[in-house]
């Protein structure tokens, strides 16, 4: 049997920029990405702490070391810069494997500095 588990998450990711014209998706620093393991065009799950807003998407790289965390298109009216996000994706896993699972994940502090990490 497989279980559905946390396999990435950026938490208190800062909203850099908005784009209500640009094609929907969530834009995020090459780096961020790869130190979460994030994939240019995977589906997010994404919790606004400033409204409570949840919502969908998908992601786009943007510029490595930028801190780029931009709603774009629909998502756009779900946030506003300065929000905090956290930025989830999940994967299927083998039970057998489930008990020991590590999800990886990087805290984000000020400036959009990499405050904490674990699972990396």
């Amino acid at each position: 049997m497989q279980v559905h588990l946390l396999k990435s998450k950026i938490h208190r990711a800062q909203v850099t920029a908005s784009s209500l014209h640009y094609e929907g998706s969530l834009t995020i620093a090459l780096d961020l990405m790869e130190k979460v393991g994030f994939l240019p065009f995977e589906r997010v799950l994404c919790s606004n702490l400033a409204n409570g807003e949840r919502f969908e998407t998908y992601l786009i790289p943007g510029e490595r070391g930028s801190g780029a965390i931009i709603l774009n298109g629909a998502t756009a009216h779900l946030g506003e810069v300065g929000d905090r996000l956290t930025i989830m994706s999940y994967t299927f896993v083998d039970e057998v494997h489930a008990k020991g699972w590590a999800p990886r994940v990087i805290v984000m502090g000020e400036n959009g500095a990499v405050a904490q990490e674990r699972g990396i």
